[in-house]
C-alpha cells in the first residue's frame, strides 16, 4: 500500500464513483478499480458495497476513510514542510474575499507579491466572513479577509481598513436631499442587506435594535451590485460601507448615519496554532508592510 492508494480511495468514496474519481484524478477507470482492489485485498476487507446503484461505504470502508484523510493530510504537509526546507520559493496561496469589499487596492498589492514570486499561484473564493472564517478552520482557505470582531482564540488579525456605513437610497426617496440621518428614523423602510452569511448583516441588524427598532427585510443578497440595482427599482433602502456605496454605478444618494454611527473593520486574518507554508508567510509579510505604507501615505 502507498500513498496513491489512500488518495484513490479518498477520491472514490467523495464522488462514490469509480468513474467521477477517475476522471477527477485524470486516470483510467479500470486503473482505480484495481487500485481500490489491491488495498482492499491488503486490508482483507470490502471498502464498499457494490450491490447498490451507487457506491456505498462498508462500516470497515468508514473507519478506514477517517484514517486515510489524516495520513494523506499529514503526507501533504510533510511535502509543504520539506520544500520550504530546501527553500523552494513556490507554493499555492487559498485567499478568502468578501465580494462586499472594494478589492482594487488589495489586487494591486496581490500583483506587486506576483512580481517577486512569479512562481507562486493564488485561489481566490468570494464568501462572507462567516463562510470564510469556517473555511479558514476546515483547511480550505489558508487566509482572509474578514469584518471584526472575529474569534480571539481561533484567528490571528491584521486590520487594515475601518470606515463608516451609509444609508442609501433611490433619488425619489423622501430621505433623499438629507445630509444625514439617525437611525431611528429609518424604522419604517424596507432593507436590502447582505445575506447572513456577511457579518455586516448581524452589524446593522444589531444597530438597529439598538436605535430601537428590528428591520424590515425584504430581500437580502451576496452581490453589492445586486443591491444598487434593486435600491433603483423602489425595492428598497440599504446599509453599505461607504467605499462600496462609491462604486455603485446607479444614481442614488448616500446619506451619513448617526447616532449610532456604524462602523466595519475589515481585517486579514489566519488560523492560530497552524502550520503556514512559506508562501502564505511570505505573503502575509508583504501584505501587512504595503498596507502599512498605504495607510501612512
Amino acid at each position: 500500500m502507498d500513498i496513491r492508494h489512500l488518495k484513490y480511495f479518498i477520491e472514490v468514496s467523495r464522488f462514490s464513483s469509480f468513474t467521477r474519481a477517475a476522471d477527477h484524478l485524470f486516470v483510467t477507470q479500470p486503473t482505480i478499480s484495481k487500485m481500490i482492489k489491491n488495498l482492499e485485498e491488503e486490508l482483507g476487507v470490502e471498502l464498499f458495497d457494490r450491490s447498490r446503484k451507487q457506491l456505498v461505504l462498508t462500516d470497515a470502508g468508514r473507519v478506514i476513510l477517517d484514517q486515510a484523510q489524516t495520513i494523506d493530510k499529514a503526507f501533504d504537509n510533510l511535502q509543504t514542510e520539506l520544500d520550504d526546507l530546501i527553500g523552494l520559493q513556490k507554493g499555492h496561496i487559498r485567499i478568502g474575499l468578501p465580494p462586499i469589499m472594494d478589492a482594487d487596492q488589495f489586487i494591486r498589492i496581490l500583483g506587486e507579491f506576483h512580481q517577486l514570486y512569479p512562481n507562486i499561484t493564488f485561489q481566490l473564493i468570494e464568501n462572507g466572513t462567516r463562510k470564510i472564517e469556517e473555511d479558514i478552520i476546515n483547511d480550505n482557505l489558508d487566509v482572509g479577509i474578514a469584518v471584526l470582531p472575529t474569534e480571539e482564540e481561533e484567528f490571528h488579525h491584521f486590520s487594515f481598513m475601518k470606515e463608516e456605513l451609509r444609508v442609501v437610497v433611490p433619488p425619489s426617496h423622501k430621505l433623499a436631499s438629507r445630509k444625514q440621518i439617525k437611525l431611528e428614523e429609518l424604522s419604517d423602510e424596507s432593507f436590502i442587506l447582505f445575506n447572513k452569511d456577511f457579518a455586516l448583516n448581524e452589524r446593522i441588524r444589531s444597530a438597529c435594535k439598538e436605535a430601537g427598532f428590528l428591520p424590515q427585510v425584504v430581500s437580502e443578497s451576496s452581490q453589492w451590485d445586486f443591491i444598487g440595482k434593486m435600491i433603483t427599482a423602489d425595492l428598497g433602502i440599504s446599509i453599505l460601507p461607504y467605499s462600496v456605496s462609491k462604486l455603485l454605478k446607479e444614481d442614488v444618494r448616500i446619506i451619513k448615519v448617526v447616532k449610532p454611527v456604524i462602523e466595519w473593520d475589515l481585517a486579514i486574518i489566519w488560523r492560530k496554532n497552524h502550520y503556514l507554508s512559506f508562501a502564505t508567510k511570505e505573503w502575509l509579510k508583504f501584505t501587512q508592510e504595503r498596507l502599512m505604507e498605504d495607510t501612512s501615505e
